[in-house]
C-alpha cells in the first residue's frame, strides 16, 4: 500500500434495495494521494454522489474497504467514525449549511468546538485567520443571512478548514454560484493544495472547473471509466 495515499478504496461496491436489488457502485478501486486536487465527473445517476457519501464515512452499508490516512474505516462504530470525520475531513457542499442564528465567526468555530482539541480563544483566533485568508475577516461578526452566496461559500470553506483536516471533500461546491464566484472558489481550492498541501476531492457537474483540477475521475454506471 502506498504510504502517500490519503484516501483509498479496495473493491468498493454498494447496493440499493428499492424496489429491487440494484448495484449502484461496482468494485471501485481508488487512490487519492496527499496534496492532490481531484475532481469526479459523470452524468447524473452514475454514482458519483453515492461514492462521495461512502468516502465521507456517512454511509457504512457497503462491500469492500475504505482507508483514510492509512486507517481502515470499514467496520468502525458510528461513534468512532463521527470522531474521525470531524477531525480528518472537511466538507464543502453545494448548499453552505450555515446556521442563521450564529455569526460568521461562530459558524466557522462550530466543528472545532465539537472536536474539543483547542480552547475557545485559540479556536476564535484560528477561525479569524482562515476568514482573513479568504478575504472575509471584515465580515466575521455579521450574521450569515447578511452575506451573498459567494461569501457564504467562503465561510463554509473556512469552516471546513478549522480542524486541519487531511482531506477536503466537495459536493458540487460551485453548483449554486455564478461564474465569478465559481472561479473564486476554484482559486481558493487551488491555493489550498499548492500552499497548504491540502488534499481535495470534488464531485462536480462543472466541466470547466474539473478541467482545471490536477486529475479527473470519470464515472459511468457505477464504475470508474477513466
Amino acid at each position: 500500500m502506498e504510504k502517500s495515499a490519503i484516501l483509498q478504496t479496495v473493491g468498493l461496491s454498494k447496493y440499493f434495495y428499492d424496489p429491487v436489488k440494484f448495484k449502484v457502485l461496482n468494485e471501485i478501486d481508488l487512490s487519492i494521494k496527499h496534496g492532490e486536487f481531484v475532481s469526479i465527473i459523470g452524468k447524473s445517476g452514475c454514482g458519483k454522489s453515492t461514492l462521495l457519501y461512502l468516502l465521507s464515512t456517512m454511509d457504512t452499508d457497503y462491500e469492500g474497504q475504505i482507508l483514510i490516512d492509512d486507517e481502515l474505516m470499514t467496520g468502525k462504530t458510528d461513534r468512532e467514525l463521527a470522531i474521525i470525520r470531524n477531525e480528518k475531513i472537511g466538507f464543502v457542499f453545494q448548499f453552505h449549511y450555515l446556521l442563521a442564528e450564529y455569526s460568521v465567526l461562530k459558524n466557522v468555530m462550530l466543528p472545532g468546538m465539537k472536536l474539543g482539541k483547542y480552547s475557545n480563544a485559540e479556536l476564535e483566533h484560528r477561525a479569524m485567520e482562515h476568514l482573513k485568508t479568504l478575504d472575509m475577516g471584515d465580515q466575521a461578526l455579521k450574521m450569515t443571512n447578511q452575506l451573498s452566496g459567494g461569501q457564504k461559500q467562503r465561510v463554509a470553506i473556512a469552516r471546513a478548514l478549522i480542524n486541519d483536516p487531511v482531506l477536503i471533500m466537495g459536493d458540487e461546491p460551485t453548483g449554486n454560484l455564478d461564474k465569478k464566484n465559481s472561479d473564486l472558489v476554484f482559486d481558493i481550492f487551488k491555493k489550498l493544495t499548492q500552499v497548504e498541501n491540502q488534499t481535495l476531492l470534488v464531485v462536480t457537474h462543472d466541466t470547466d472547473f474539473a478541467e482545471r483540477t490536477q486529475r479527473i475521475i470519470t464515472m459511468e454506471d457505477g464504475k470508474i471509466i477513466s
